[in-house]
């Protein structure tokens, strides 16, 4: 997965936020649009648009995931965050990954994570054995070896490891995803939820109707997802893809084309910088 694209109602508070709170450096800036990510490719893209109110019972954006390389990373985060007096939504064990939630102040989504050894996933039948515990925080802070330097941002390496999608029905998400766009289904939580990857991930698209069944998009104007960064491998790939989506869009000066998904969630189709 790439860049996030996401709006918000107050660009300076925002920044704030993802440098102060979350460890992100700010790549560019220029006409109420900032790039931010941790010093490599860009992981988030805001836009301003003065007055966006969240819209949370509709479909979009339930999280973007920030992964980040090691145990150690995720500890000094944890660490950084209760110091700050960050406010946290909740912290799991999902076996796979150990994982952090938040929200900024336009009531995004947030994850921070880090996975365990694809060595130590386990499996049921053909699905990749997730679950939802409580973490370990205490285990999560071992990995500090005592003397670390204060937290001033994310580590070199950090990823957009994966979207996490409110949609409104998962048969029709899930044959969009599998399909038309070619990820294989990792996961399956009943009529509720579905994760999908490509090479074996846990998940790379994660999509539920906790909150969104039956939902439409969101209203013109709100803070919400504008659009998700789906990386292929090449331009042959890029067009064969594009190829199944009668409705995909040049995407222009970015590069690739914009496809929606049967929510109306909107993804951008790039190919991967080498």
């Amino acid at each position: 997965m790439g860049a996030v694209y996401l709006t918000v109602s107050d660009l300076e508070r925002s920044l704030d936020y993802y440098k102060r709170a979350i460890g992100l450096q700010v790549h560019g800036r220029e006409n109420g649009e900032a790039r931010l990510g941790a010093g490599g490719e860009d992981l988030l893209v805001l836009y301003e648009q003065p007055g966006a109110e969240p819209s949370p019972r509709n479909t979009g954006l339930f999280h973007f995931a920030l992964l980040v390389p090691s145990r150690h990373d995720l500890a000094r985060w944890l660490v950084h965050a209760a110091n700050d007096q960050i406010p946290l939504e909740g912290m799991s064990d999902h076996l796979v990954s150990e994982a952090i939630y938040l929200r900024d102040p336009d009531w995004h989504g947030i994850e921070i994570y880090r996975d365990r050894p694809r060595g130590e996933w386990e499996r049921e039948g053909e699905f990749v054995k997730m679950a939802t515990i409580p973490l370990d925080v205490q285990g999560v802070l071992s990995a500090l070896e005592g003397g670390e330097t204060e937290f001033e941002q994310m580590p070199p390496g950090t990823t957009m490891g994966h979207v996490h999608l409110q949609v409104a029905d998962i048969p029709a998400a899930e044959q969009f995803y599998s399909d038309v766009l070619g990820f294989d289904l990792q996961a399956r939580y009943g009529s509720q939820a579905t994760f999908l990857s490509a090479g074996g991930y846990h998940h790379h698209v994660g999509a539920n109707t906790w909150n969104s069944r039956g939902a439409g998009p969101p209203p013109p104007g709100s803070a919400a997802l504008r659009y998700a960064t789906v990386l292929l491998p090449d331009e042959s790939e890029l067009e064969r893809v594009a190829e199944r989506i009668p409705d995909a869009e040049p995407a222009g000066d970015s590069g690739g084309v914009v496809v929606r998904d049967p929510s109306q969630n909107a993804l951008l189709l790039q190919v991967a910088q080498k």
